[in-house]
């Protein structure tokens, strides 16, 4: 649930952290170290952030201690900076706010050529913070843990390099939903619901809902549609044994763990939370319509 935070509470020491090899995100971390570094604020660089700015002159750390250090996390770059960010720092529960530079940009809603207002309406306690909840992934191999990840978008389950048609059970809070012929399976939260889920055939949910959407891919039935449950629920798929050769589960497409004939995939909610700073003029529908190229509203003559 979204909330306007008090003027009261502001940010004083702020980590920067850029997707590499990029010059127009090293141009906009120039722009914003001067910026903070003028409002009297102390600035921290990510350490491979740091190799893209030499003679920075800042203290640099690693992002754990990043998470450790600051009192708000500033991400530059596309939604997928923002989500290796926010796997990275949930646990520390430091803010994270984002400078788009990326393509799309659901995350990261402050532009590039408003970044110094934007961040300065936010250091001055005009903002909005949201809530995100993330997933958590394990696998188990004949009864025992073999593997984990997170996901903050969505966890998928699909065949990897190859191009073919795999086969598993769901279960939802231990009951049997289905088994299943497919090109794979989308596990959604909310904020994911506008990803990979969306271009499946998903669901747009509202961030506000406590809500995870499966999404089939392809499946082999044309009966077979996503279904919206619960965010508290556990999810169970077992990849079976019909399977030929290994699969992959990704999460948020970015860190990827094998799985084999037989195992069993858990999904359920991480037990932190995102905190997701954005500009008090921030508004979902709005970016939907922006980016989703939703129509505008008609003018009455």
């Amino acid at each position: 649930m979204a909330a306007v935070v008090s003027r009261m509470e502001q940010f004083r020491n702020i980590g920067l952290i850029g997707r590499l090899e990029s010059p127009r995100v090293v141009e906009t971390l120039d722009q914003l170290k001067s910026f903070l570094l003028a409002r009297g604020c102390r600035v921290i660089l990510e350490e491979s952030t740091a190799a893209e700015l030499p003679g920075h002159g800042l203290q640099v750390a690693s992002m754990r201690l990043l998470g450790e250090m600051c009192d708000l996390a500033v991400v530059v770059g596309g939604d997928g900076s923002l989500l290796g960010a926010a796997r990275a720092l949930v646990r520390q529960k430091v803010p994270i706010l984002g400078v788009n530079r990326g393509r799309l940009g659901f995350l990261t809603d402050i532009s590039p050529d408003e970044v110094c207002d934007g961040v300065a309406g936010v250091l001055d306690g005009e903002y909005i913070m949201e809530s995100r909840f993330l997933l958590d992934t394990h696998i188990q191999r004949a009864g025992e843990p073999h593997g984990s990840g997170r996901a903050l978008n969505d966890v998928v389950l699909h065949p990897g390099k190859a191009t073919r048609m795999i086969e598993f059970e769901l279960f939802i809070e231990g009951q049997f939903v289905y088994s299943q012929r497919s090109d794979g399976l989308i596990v959604a939260t909310p904020t994911g619901s506008t990803a990979y889920a969306l271009s499946a055939g998903g669901p747009i949910m509202h961030p506000a809902l406590d809500a995870i959407v499966l999404v089939p891919m392809f499946a082999h039935t044309l009966s077979s549609r996503p279904i919206v449950v619960s965010g508290s629920s556990e999810i169970k798929i077992v990849v079976s044994t019909e399977n030929h050769s290994s699969l992959q589960i990704s999460c948020d497409g970015q860190d990827h763990l094998t799985v084999m004939p037989g195992d069993a995939i858990y999904i359920h909610k991480c037990p932190h939370k995102l905190r997701l700073v954005h500009p008090l003029a921030h508004n979902f529908y709005e970016i939907c319509r922006t980016k989703l190229d939703w129509g505008n509203r008609l003018e009455l003559t």
